[in-house]
């Protein structure tokens, strides 16, 4: 049976695009912040507005209540939490662990597991919404982990969006984003032929998207990053690299359920000649650069 605790100081691990911002909005609402990055030069910025630098996640989880991780890949994820260095093994008996970073669900149950034999809450708490989102407080928290985890940490996860949803056990909410991200990716390629239809049809593409921006083919991708596209914006709200490694994971658990996704298999591929072609740190946007026929893709502009 899980009780309240106090959770003044909060870890947070990844502070990359998005972890930024959300580790500032916990200094905002006045938490002591604990940080650790693989390059410290990017905390830099919270450092400077109040946050605690620590030299590792295992000297982090040791002056934490709650710790927050949003890190590359599950590698990485593994690495942070079951290593011998990480934070199962050095987190005070009782902290909550929130894994926000998208990786495997099965990696999330074994978390869960392996945090619960040492009175740890453990749950798995993947973000949609982009580094826009993040900036202004309105990402979507899919969660999975014991309800009673899910209750001590929903007061942290309010501060970076206002739909917080228990999915249900650990690994539910990775599978719950990999169902985000399915639909991105179809949606995606519809963006960028559309843009590139109407740009060779002798089209203003800005002007479509005045028309279709509000009917059946809105969406948050049409809305918010066709514009970067003609723009010609190309920097990342969320890195083509890790897309391809969300893709990866979504098609590697729907082979494990027996399910066939033939639009997210196209949608990789095309990810992945991005990527080849230098594009591998762009935004998921980059992908329309395929279909105009720009081989190359060497910078965000």
């Amino acid at each position: 049976m899980l009780t309240c605790m106090s959770m003044e100081t909060i870890g947070f691990i990844g502070i990359g695009v998005m972890g930024r911002s959300m580790a500032g909005h916990l200094l905002k609402a006045g938490y002591k912040v604990v940080v650790f990055n693989r390059t410290r030069a990017k905390a830099d910025s919270l450092i400077e507005t109040g946050a605690l630098w620590a030299e590792s996640p295992a000297t982090l989880a040791a002056r934490c209540e709650a710790v927050i991780t949003m890190v590359g890949y599950p590698s990485d994820v593994e690495a942070t939490y079951l290593g011998d260095a990480g934070l199962v093994a050095h987190a005070k008996p009782g902290t909550v662990l929130i894994d926000m970073t998208t990786s495997c669900p099965e990696l999330a149950a074994r978390i869960a597991n392996e945090a619960a034999k040492r009175n740890l809450h453990a749950i798995d708490a993947p973000v949609t919404g982009g580094d826009v989102g993040a900036r202004e407080a309105k990402l979507s928290i899919m969660v999975g982990g014991e309800k009673a985890a899910f209750e001590l940490a929903l007061p942290i996860l309010k501060h970076f969006g206002p739909t917080v949803i228990w999915q249900g056990l650990a690994g539910a909410g990775q599978h719950a984003k990999m169902c985000n991200q399915i639909v991105i990716a179809g949606t995606m390629m519809g963006v960028c032929e559309s843009l590139a239809y109407a740009q060779k049809s002798g089209l203003d593409p800005r002007t479509v998207l005045q028309s279709i921006g509000g009917g059946a083919a809105s969406s948050w991708a049409l809305n918010n990053l066709a514009p970067r596209i003609l723009d010609g914006n190309f920097a990342p709200g969320f890195y083509v690299k890790h897309f391809i490694k969300d893709l990866s994971i979504a098609l590697s658990s729907a082979e494990s359920l027996g399910l066939d996704l033939p639009g997210v298999t196209l949608a990789k591929q095309l990810y992945e000649r991005l990527a080849a072609n230098g594009g591998a740190d762009l935004g998921t946007q980059a992908l329309y650069k395929l279909y105009v026929g720009e081989r190359t893709v060497v910078s965000s502009q």
